[in-house]
C-alpha cells in the first residue's frame, strides 16, 4: 500500500468553494476512478485556509492510472472550469507519497 498525502493551500475566502466542488463532483468521480479517499482533515485551531487529505492506494501503478483517467474526464474538466470562472481556488497542492514502515498498524 501507498498513502498520497495531499495538502491544498486555498485562495483566501474560497474554502467553501473548494468543500462543494469535492462535495458535488470531486468524491463521485473519485469513486468511479478508483481513488479511496481515507480522510479529508481542515484546522481546528490555526492557518484556516488548508485542506488535508489522504489517499490510499494498492501501488503507483494504480495511482498513476487512476489520476490520469481522473484528469482527463470530460465531467471533472468542466466541473473544474465551472467552480474556476471567477479565478482558481487552489493556490498551491503539496503531495508525498507514504509507504507504511514494518511495525505500522496501518498497512
Amino acid at each position: 500500500m501507498l498513502y498520497e498525502w495531499r495538502v491544498y493551500e486555498v485562495v483566501p475566502g474560497r474554502m467553501g468553494d473548494l468543500h462543494e466542488r469535492f462535495q458535488k463532483t470531486a468524491l463521485r468521480l473519485f469513486e468511479k476512478h478508483g481513488i479511496r479517499v481515507v480522510g479529508f482533515w481542515e484546522a481546528f485551531v490555526g492557518t484556516s485556509n488548508i485542506l488535508y487529505y489522504m489517499i490510499a492506494w494498492e501501488d503507483a501503478s494504480q495511482m498513476e492510472k487512476a489520476w490520469n483517467a481522473f484528469r482527463s474526464d470530460p465531467e471533472w474538466l468542466k466541473a473544474r472550469q465551472e467552480t474556476e470562472r471567477e479565478g482558481p481556488i487552489v493556490e498551491r497542492i503539496h503531495n508525498i507519497l507514504l509507504r507504511p514502515t514494518p511495525y505500522s498498524p496501518m498497512k
